[in-house]
């Protein structure tokens, strides 16, 4: 996977795994691609090319395209979470969310879904195929960050971060273009993103919590900055697309790969005979037990059956939309429907 220059920017690489290895405060990071066919009327691919398909269970297909849990439309429909955060950034198409506390939006082309779950929410998303007459190609990075206890139990809330106001910067030099993205988190000389949800672990300036993509050109070339954290800071590039090589100070990476980063050093990170594409996740380590069962995370046993009991019994506040997987219209543009009356809409 490497040659070894020496280099003390990289602590270690590994073969990119799926879904991707993460350090806390992140559990779960997965890059999901799918070039799905042409929709029909109900927003889904057409019936007959469904038949072979474990529908509710369909991944990795070799097709190129899968339904993951959806049976009409591709997607996650109703399903609950507790104690951590969600987020999606949806690079190309869309997706539809839904969730119990009545928050409803369409987004895609580089907005983010924030959720944090924490005392226990509802949701679904949903890939709606809204163009009839050609391939409607979905690409979204799903992250599930972690709450500390102080934040597990604190109530639910969902934020849209539009792709108009999260801060990229193209450097273009020779021909040559590096697209750095800033999701969240802060860097000298950049604006600052929107904040994350409240009650995020990311809202807290001490997390130290960072999330940004990067496309590299052939031959083009960016420098991560240094960081620096009053605990154990974690910093994890991965290198998940592309057609050429990673050249990360000399050190030269031929394969898709994990690489654990030492956030006190600057790192020049290159592209060589192709392009490369990259995801960091950076963050201080929550330092307490991590216990989780499916789509709950605790400290501890009992808290994960706490967990089931209270969604068995309160559903986290029910489910108020008609189908397990909504889907809204066609001709819907990007927006926001927030539990407490608000609007915000966006061309598509």
């Amino acid at each position: 996977v490497a040659q070894d220059m020496g280099c003390q920017a990289i602590r270690s690489t590994s073969q990119l795994a799926f879904p991707f290895a993460c350090d806390s405060p992140f559990l779960f990071a997965v890059h999901h691609l799918d070039h799905y066919p042409r929709g029909t009327a109900n927003l889904g691919p057409e019936r007959s090319l469904l038949a072979s398909r474990s529908l509710g269970a369909d991944f990795g297909h070799p097709s190129g395209w899968s339904m993951y849990h959806g049976d009409e439309v591709p997607g996650f429909p109703r399903h609950p979470h507790r104690g951590f955060e969600t987020i999606t950034l949806a690079r190309r198409g869309y997706c539809d969310h839904s969730d119990s506390l009545g928050n409803g939006g369409r987004f895609g082309g580089g907005d983010v879904q924030w959720m944090t779950a924490g005392a226990g929410v509802q949701h679904a998303e949903m890939f709606p195929l809204l163009n009839q007459h050609a391939d409607n190609t979905m690409e979204l990075f799903q992250i599930w960050i972690n709450l500390p206890r102080r934040s597990k139990m604190a109530q639910p809330s969902f934020k849209m971060l539009w792709a108009e106001s999260i801060p990229t910067k193209c450097i273009e030099h020779a021909g040559r273009t590096a697209e750095v993205s800033l999701i969240t988190g802060t860097l000298d000389g950049w604006e600052r993103p929107p904040d994350p949800p409240p009650q995020s672990y990311a809202s807290d300036p001490e997390s130290a919590v960072m999330i940004l993509t990067i496309k590299l050109t052939d031959g083009a070339s960016w420098t991560l900055p240094s960081a620096s954290s009053a605990g154990v800071l974690h910093r994890n590039l991965y290198f998940f697309a592309g057609t050429g090589a990673l050249i990360i100070d000399g050190r030269k990476l031929t394969s898709h790969s994990r690489i654990t980063m030492d956030p006190a050093v600057a790192a020049e990170i290159a592209a060589e005979g192709g392009n490369a594409e990259l995801l960091l996740l950076q963050g201080r380590e929550i330092e307490e037990p991590v216990v989780q069962h499916g789509p709950f995370v605790g400290n501890s046993q009992q808290d994960i059956i706490q967990a089931f009991s209270d969604y068995q019994r309160s559903q986290f506040g029910g489910w108020p939309w008609d189908s397990d997987a909504p889907v809204f219209p066609r001709d819907q543009k990007r927006f926001a429907k927030y539990a407490d009356g608000r609007l915000e809409e966006k061309e598509m």
